[in-house]
């Protein structure tokens, strides 16, 4: 029968393994709201304005804001652009800490039993 370490052991890991199955495909996405008088009326109405996907395996797509500038030629809008790469850089920070904090809690746990 497993002692309780064994089994707090077990549960680690398969926390770890079920966090990195999630964290496989990572996607940040950067909406926007209007805003009118009376504040914003519908956060449900977000539109996306910039989305980044990032895999595991190091594979990346991103859609970026683009506007047509004077001469009608599209040009990425950069207030929007580094708001998004503020939230991408944010969400790759996170991932990376709570991995750690998984894979801690598991070498601890190994070391305990």
């Amino acid at each position: 029968m497993p002692n309780e370490y064994e089994v707090a052991l077990r549960n680690a890991a398969a926390s770890v393994a079920k966090y990195v199955q999630d964290a496989a495909t990572m996607l940040v996405e950067t909406k926007y709201v209007e805003v009118g008088d009376n504040g914003v009326q519908n956060f449900d109405s977000a539109k996306p304005v910039a989305r980044t996907i990032i895999k595991l395996d190091g594979d990346s797509e991103a859609t970026l804001p683009m506007r047509p500038n004077e001469s009608g030629a599209l040009e990425v809008d950069l207030t929007l652009f580094e708001l998004h790469q503020q939230n991408v850089a944010t969400a790759i920070d996170y991932r990376a800490r709570i991995i750690n904090a998984l894979l801690s809690t598991l070498v601890a746990q190994r070391r305990t039993s």
